[in-house]
């Protein structure tokens, strides 16, 4: 190493990487030397290349067969592809053993040693990209799928321990706290790894808690969200903790920044704690119908910031927690499905009352989605000034089927019904009387 570098290098890690790189060094020299080793590389070498080509050749080919299953599970695909990605590696494992079994029973076993370590390492990266496929996260899979790699590399040479002692002398200090790079790595590594068990752990969970029939959309909704905050923050913090973090200073720190937060991000806290009073009191929950301002659909999903309703033209509204808690809200459906519904019509003076009443009623029974446990009801409401006035009220129990449509087919009935027993529907008449010019006095001299 340059005398320069080593000088500014703390003695204690430049003593660690001297004998990492002294180790190397010797490891690459005799590997070098003339001899079986030597070929042993070499074969290493032709054996990478092999399982190139083949991988090329056999990859494109899988790939024009995968394309005619077209009626295969996607998840019967998915296994397809995954297994096409990693060829190369399968085929470079398979060879590498072939290889060694051979030279293991046709020469002395020390002449096919660096072969079959190439053999195991390479079967382990095949473990190690299937196994790290439970990590959802692509950034956190590969984080993990890498630092595994590394892993497996650096204990099947033996040189696992120095590599440790080496990255862990490359540190900072923040107050109490201790950070180096050998933590920072086994953080991230097991920080990924702690997820994807937590998230496996809540998506069994949810899965669990949205099959219980004992709950209500909004527990239910509810649970899981708790579920999911102390699954991932107990995997945060047991990853910290396992590093060697301390907690403590950590908990200064946090609620320091837990204050600037509350004053600065005040409209996001508002709308996670109206977000947990909807969950808590169920004035809200997936599938109700309900109305706020001019928006009118029905919830689809209720989250810690917003809750999404989805209205009869496909629109999706994102309201905030927080409007729903301090604004007028109609629910129609809070405590049952039950709506009533109102229309007005009019009908001529000549036309019996009795008989409008006793149609308008039978004609709105005949629609489809208007309840007869709770029969329609139609009264007189005033006299107008070319029509008796009259409103008629009925029930419907689905109003996620959309108000318009509904009142618009009674309507419709209503018309038909009347043009059957003759009865008329009038609109405003004027009279208009043109006086005799001669016959008006103009105004005095």
């Amino acid at each position: 190493m340059d005398e320069t570098l080593q000088e500014a290098i703390p003695p204690s890690l430049r003593d660690e990487l001297l004998a990492l790189w002294s180790q190397l060094s010797t490891f690459g020299t005799d590997l070098l030397q003339p001899g079986w080793k030597l070929w042993q590389v070499l074969i290493v070498l032709a054996l990478i290349a092999a399982a190139f080509l083949m991988k090329k050749w056999a990859a494109d080919r899988m790939t024009a067969w995968m394309r005619t299953l077209h009626d295969r599970p996607k998840w019967q695909l998915r296994a397809l592809v995954i297994f096409r990605n990693r060829l190369g590696l399968m085929i470079f494992a398979v060879l590498a053993w072939a290889v060694y079994l051979t030279m293991q029973q046709i020469t002395w076993p020390s002449r096919s040693y660096l072969i079959g370590l190439a053999a195991t390492i390479g079967t382990a990266w095949v473990a190690v990209s299937y196994v790290a496929r439970i990590v959802r996260n692509p950034f956190l899979r590969t984080i993990v799928t890498w630092g595994l790699w590394i892993w497996v590399t650096l204990f099947y040479l033996g040189i696992l321990d120095e590599t440790q002692t080496a990255l862990d002398s490359i540190a900072f200090e923040v107050g109490d706290i201790r950070i180096s790079v050998l933590g920072l790595l086994t953080a991230l590594v097991l920080i990924g790894l702690l997820f994807t068990v937590a998230r496996f752990v809540s998506t069994t969970t949810a899965a669990r808690v949205q099959r219980n029939e004992d709950l209500s959309p909004s527990m239910r909704v509810l649970v899981v969200k708790i579920v999911q905050i102390i699954l991932y923050a107990g995997a945060f913090f047991l990853g910290l903790k396992a590093v060697g973090v301390d907690l403590t200073g950590l908990a200064v720190l946090s609620g320091a920044i837990g204050v600037g937060l509350g004053f600065g991000l005040q409209k996001v806290i508002s709308n996670l704690v109206s977000g947990v009073i909807i969950l808590l009191d169920k004035s809200i929950k997936p599938g109700d119908v309900i109305s706020i301002g001019e928006t009118f659909g029905w919830v689809t999903t209720l989250t810690a910031r917003y809750v999404s309703i989805t209205t009869r033209d496909g629109k999706e509204y994102l309201i905030p927690n927080e409007d729903l808690i301090t604004g007028q809200v109609v629910n129609w459906s809070h405590s049952n499905d039950f709506v009533r519904l109102d229309i007005f019509f009019g009908t001529a003076y000549g036309d019996d009352p009795h008989a409008v009443r006793r149609i308008a009623v039978e004609a709105a029974k005949s629609v489809e989605r208007v309840l007869s446990v709770r029969a329609p009801v139609c009264h007189i409401v005033g006299f107008g000034d070319s029509s008796v006035d009259y409103i008629l009220r009925f029930w419907i129990a689905d109003p996620t089927g959309g108000l318009t449509n509904i009142r618009g087919n009674v309507y419709l009935a209503l018309w038909d019904a009347f043009q059957e027993n003759g009865i008329s529907i009038p609109f405003p008449q004027r009279e208009v009387k043109v006086l005799d010019s001669v016959n008006v006095k103009g105004p005095a001299d």
